[in-house]
């Protein structure tokens, strides 16, 4: 399959790697509209400069693809969406699934318009970790889930854009968590109240440090905090849990996973599973399935519409200090 990779800054670089890595795939042209990044990424990976292009419009012109892989930037989400939809190459996308919610809305009306696959990398998902999570919530004996409490602490030096988002940790963060809420609980929230912060010691310029309150359509209420300025006892990336069920707890811990079923008085661990692929490794893979043999990825722009509206309630939240309720949208 060729592709079209739209951004070589930032994660740009990691998905050159992982698409040489597999067998189905194949870069056949760039876009990069910074030309100094274009110059160090074709230094870096041995690229050819001249299969680097300004635009999409340019490379289409060009090359032959089947498909765009969309590095950029979320406010180029929409333009890069659009003209790959209208061309009718489906769509792998970064996350989110677009800078606003007017922009998220319009990609998947465009999608569902034209019966092009737009997806959505929801990397975190595709980790032995948060797949043996979800097999033993998904099992009998632990019960129906009633609250889950998630701690994230993290202290990373990016530069770039995320350092002047407004909201760096809800946005580019902390979308990772709320998108596996949704994956481990098998549904949406449906009422959300939200408070963000940032510290004095913070080296980004928006707010750094929230708190989320989501009562989900099952019932289950999520509490979770995060920081993305935190100076010391960081957790993992995929956060610490604790799932209280009606016959016991599991936890995530230093992504190590312990199960104690009621009336148990220790708590046994659960190994994770062993898995082929992993993360973007596991999308690229899916992707291809669902471009080749018609398959619906779990991930579709329709489904991570979810997600990106949970980001956008949280902000909304935030904003206005007032509890952000929902209809169903799954």
């Amino acid at each position: 399959m060729r592709l079209i990779q739209c951004g070589l800054g930032g994660m740009g670089a990691h998905w050159i790697r992982t698409v040489r890595d597999q067998s189905e795939f194949e870069i056949a042209a760039f876009v990069e509209i910074n030309p100094e990044t274009a110059r160090w990424r074709a230094e870096e990976f041995d690229l050819d400069p001249k299969r680097i292009y300004l635009s999409l419009e340019a490379a289409l012109a060009s090359v032959e693809a089947d498909a765009v892989l969309d590095i950029t930037p979320p406010n180029a989400h929409r333009p890069v969406a659009f003209t790959a939809l209208d061309a009718g190459l489906p769509v792998l996308a970064e996350k989110p699934l677009a800078g606003t919610r007017a922009d998220a809305e319009a990609i998947v009306e465009k999608s569902s318009r034209t019966g092009v696959l737009h997806m959505v990398a929801q990397n975190y998902r595709y980790s032995p970790v948060a797949q043996t999570v979800r097999r033993a919530l998904d099992a009998s004996d632990l019960g129906a889930v009633g609250a889950v409490s998630v701690r994230f602490f993290k202290g990373p030096h990016f530069g770039g854009f995320r350092e002047i988002m407004a909201h760096p940790l809800i946005v580019d963060m902390a979308i990772h968590h709320f998108d596996l809420m949704r994956f481990f609980l098998g549904d949406s929230p449906v009422e959300i109240y939200a408070r963000s912060w940032n510290p004095p010691w913070s080296w980004f310029q928006g707010d750094a440090s929230a708190a989320v309150t989501a009562r989900f359509e099952s019932g289950a209420v999520v509490s979770y905090t995060g920081s993305w300025c935190s100076q010391g006892q960081e957790t993992p990336w995929n956060a610490d849990w604790r799932f209280e069920c009606a016959d016991g707890v599991l936890t995530l811990q230093e992504d190590q996973i312990y199960v104690q079923r009621r009336g148990q008085t220790e708590r046994e661990e659960i190994l994770p599973l062993k898995m082929e692929r992993q993360a973007q490794a596991y999308l690229l893979h899916e992707f291809y399935q669902a471009v080749t043999t018609g398959t619906t990825p779990a991930t579709t722009c329709q489904d991570n519409l979810n997600t990106t509206n949970f980001v956008f309630d949280v902000v909304q939240s935030c904003a206005t200090g007032e509890v952000v309720r929902r209809a169903q949208h799954r």
